[in-house]
């Protein structure tokens, strides 16, 4: 059957992307609405569902006004893909119980390596080791440091499960979500008891599991009034955001997969099987479609290294990379080691610092501009050897984020990785345009027609040559961070 038009939502972080998608794939129109993140502590990253529930407002009532002519009636489906393992906590009332605990807060640390001692099979049944960013150690921060308002905790959500609550009234998610949660059995596809158990938690207070592409419940009738839509629209379960921007860009079988130069770096791979890789920082998730999982070597300063050169240098991003050309590795600038934030793949060492290593009275801004980039691409070299310890073939990737503009970056990235790196062409909508492709599956489309892939603008091809010069820098830059990690300990030891 011919696909609906269908409405995407992305709840990211900084803000809430809507989408317009017709029936033949093409993008009608787009808009967004701004967040904040509260910080009120050290390492702490929370922001209120409420908050989330008045963006999507804002977004939706914009993308109204910017949809064709007599194309707004015609949506049929509607699907929202979201920010990965935040923690909404709900009581019976279903009233939320506090901010929810976000992504990128740091405070559960300690929990982890408790959660791991509480249940020993911790990564064989998640596929992952425990990390402050999933939602578990979250919970467990909770039961030691807020009691009695654990105890009142009767449901827990994440974000985009949280507003298919609010929009449709129904208690759900979807694998590929639930799978950074450290609850879900990943190769099974199930809540894990032991895992819940773990935690304090019972299977009751999750919410019912779902492939992303399920057809979950309908719009409720006081939003499609106030929005302007047809009654009964179709909600997908969706899924988490880098799976939703996976089904956005055609990542769906396995060996394809993508590269995101961000402001944080990830290399997505789709897989047959749950290959897992913890020791090696590896995340290995449900994707959003079934019988699919993935992989993802994620690099926490990718161009946010570059954004901190041009802040100590007082040069935009742009000028640093206008003068450095795809052909030509300085084999004799700084080696950078971009771990400004500490390191996920292939460390998983929140304490690692970032450093610049080989400089002499000849360096000069345009080297540093080189080193940086190339510590970037070899960051990403270790998550690839990373995912290839777990026997996945990578093919060729797409490239995506904003340092995906740069010819340069992407000729060293394929000359590094001695991989085809391809750039599509047209507009980057992310995980809002696969969440709407996951609603018209939810409205029973065909996969064939609606998982595409973009057409490509540019296509760079490894070197040989290149690569070879490439090599050593690589070896010495993999050498390079159990002594510097050892200095930053000592710098910080009594």
């Amino acid at each position: 059957m011919n696909a609906a038009t269908s409405i995407g939502i992305d709840l990211g972080t900084s803000g809430v992307k809507a989408v317009l998608l017709g029936g033949d794939g093409a993008l009608l129109a787009e808009a967004t609405a701004p967040l904040t993140v509260q910080r009120p502590h050290p390492l702490w990253s929370e922001q209120q569902p409420a908050d989330w529930l008045a963006a999507v407002d804002a977004a939706m009532n914009a993308l109204h006004e910017q949809a064709p002519a007599g194309r707004w009636r015609q949506v049929a489906a509607l699907g929202a893909a979201g920010q990965m393992h935040g923690a909404v906590l709900l009581d019976r009332a279903g009233e939320v119980l506090r901010p929810a605990i976000l992504w990128n807060d740091g405070r559960s640390q300690a929990q982890c390596a408790e959660l791991e001692r509480r249940e020993p099979g911790t990564r064989r049944i998640t596929a992952n080791r425990a990390m402050a960013g999933f939602t578990a150690p979250k919970l467990l921060w909770v039961a030691e440091n807020e009691p009695q308002l654990f105890g009142r905790t009767a449901k827990v959500l994440l974000p985009k499960d949280w507003l298919v609550l609010q929009l449709a009234g129904v208690e759900s998610s979807d694998c590929s979500d639930a799978a950074g949660t450290l609850w879900l059995d990943v190769e099974r596809r199930l809540w894990s008891e032991a895992m819940l158990a773990a935690t304090g938690l019972t299977r009751s207070h999750m919410p019912d599991l779902h492939e992303g592409s399920d057809d979950v419940g309908r719009l409720k009738a006081t939003w499609a009034t106030r929005w302007g839509l047809p009654a009964g629209i179709v909600v997908a379960a969706g899924a988490g955001d880098n799976a939703g921007g996976a089904v956005g860009v055609g990542v769906t079988k396995p060996g394809q997969g993508f590269v995101s130069l961000g402001t944080s770096g990830v290399l997505f791979v789709a897989t047959a099987d749950a290959r897992a890789n913890p020791e090696r920082g590896v995340h290995t998730f449900c994707h959003a479609l079934p019988g699919t999982w993935h992989q993802m070597a994620v690099m926490l300063s990718a161009s946010a290294s570059l954004s901190w050169l041009s802040d100590v240098t007082g040069t935009s991003p742009g000028d640093l990379l206008a003068p450095l050309t795809a052909s030509t590795v300085r084999e004799h600038a700084p080696l950078f080691l971009p771990y400004l934030s500490g390191e996920r793949t292939p460390h998983a060492d929140p304490g690692a610092t970032a450093s610049l290593l080989g400089m002499t009275h000849t360096t000069g801004r345009d080297d540093l501009a080189y080193a940086v980039i190339e510590g970037v691409v070899f960051s990403f070299a270790d998550g690839l050897a990373a995912l290839r310890e777990a026997g996945t073939q990578v093919g060729r990737l797409l490239a995506i984020g904003g340092g995906a503009r740069s010819d340069t970056w992407l000729q060293l990235m394929a000359d590094a990785l001695q991989l085809g790196i391809d750039r599509p062409a047209g507009a980057e909508v992310g995980p809002a345009l696969g969440a709407a492709r996951l609603a018209q599956l939810a409205h029973g489309a065909d996969a064939d027609d609606v998982l595409s892939a973009p057409p490509i603008a540019v296509r760079f091809e490894p070197d040989a040559a290149r690569g070879a010069l490439l090599q050593p820098r690589l070896r010495r830059y993999r050498e390079a961070y159990a002594p510097t990690r050892a200095l930053a300990e000592d710098r910080v030891s009594p």
